[in-house]
């Protein structure tokens, strides 16, 4: 396919799991749709997110990590995903430098997304969440740089999506945009299924996911009129939409 055929995402993920919850269903309808889906996992959790694994003897570090890893490798694999990469750049707190910003940028711009997702911008629950978003933001703006490592392609200017957060209504999040993932949701489950180190949560997403598909009901038209969906997830748009139509 053509450079300019190319259907291309990116998925910028704080944690190893944090894609599979909050928007394995985008990531399994668009590799349906054709597209090239790259996720990026910035850490594995292995400090704040993988409990269940460190109750059990004798576990290290490294362990946990590789443990995070297989998982997130597994449910990619479910979500029909062949490009995700690890920068294990550590939890609890997650910080970059600026090398790893630039490894991030080079990322970004080897993509060439044509839409991007990350976290909400607030969530003093998890602040490695809201960070992460940060540095999505931060990043798209080196990669459109001209001035960044001349005689590279420059970023357009993707869409960056902000997938829900846990706490939802704690986190100043508004959805504009309800995405059907009814015809993949089997996808999502098995992802889901994938991460085993939080298995309270597999309930917890199957339920959002049907709640957001009467959501998706609701302003598809109404409970009268609007297009049937039995798993939906939500999304909050950054920057505005261009339409030539209503």
């Amino acid at each position: 396919m053509s450079e300019a055929g190319r259907k291309t995402a990116l998925v910028i993920s704080a944690h190893a799991a944090d894609f599979v919850w909050r928007c394995g269903g985008a990531i399994a309808l668009h590799r349906q749709l054709g597209y090239e889906v790259t996720v990026v996992c910035l850490s594995y959790g292995e400090r704040g997110e993988s409990a269940k694994l460190w109750k059990q003897g004798g576990m290290t570090l490294e362990r946990v990590k590789a443990a995070r890893r297989q998982e997130a490798e597994n449910a990619a694999s479910a979500l029909g995903v062949e490009d995700i990469r690890f920068m294990d750049l550590g939890d609890y707190p997650l910080e970059l430098d600026r090398e790893a910003k630039f490894r991030l940028v080079e990322i970004i711009r080897e993509v060439q997304p044509r839409w991007m997702m990350s976290h909400s911008k607030w969530d003093p629950y998890n602040t490695d969440h809201m960070y992460a978003t940060q540095v999505a933001l931060e990043c798209r703006m080196i990669a459109q740089a001209w001035g960044h490592e001349p005689g590279q392609k420059v970023l357009g200017a993707p869409q960056l999506y902000l997938f829900e957060p846990h706490q939802t209504e704690q986190m100043g999040w508004k959805p504009d945009v309800f995405l059907d993932i009814t015809p993949v949701w089997e996808k999502k489950r098995a992802a889901i299924e994938c991460m085993a180190g939080q298995h309270h949560l597999w309930e917890y997403y199957t339920n959002v996911a049907r709640n957001r598909a009467n959501h998706f009901r609701r302003n598809s038209g109404g409970q009268a009129g609007g297009r049937e969906a039995k798993y939906a997830e939500g999304f909050q748009s950054v920057f505005p939409r261009t339409v030539d139509e209503l």
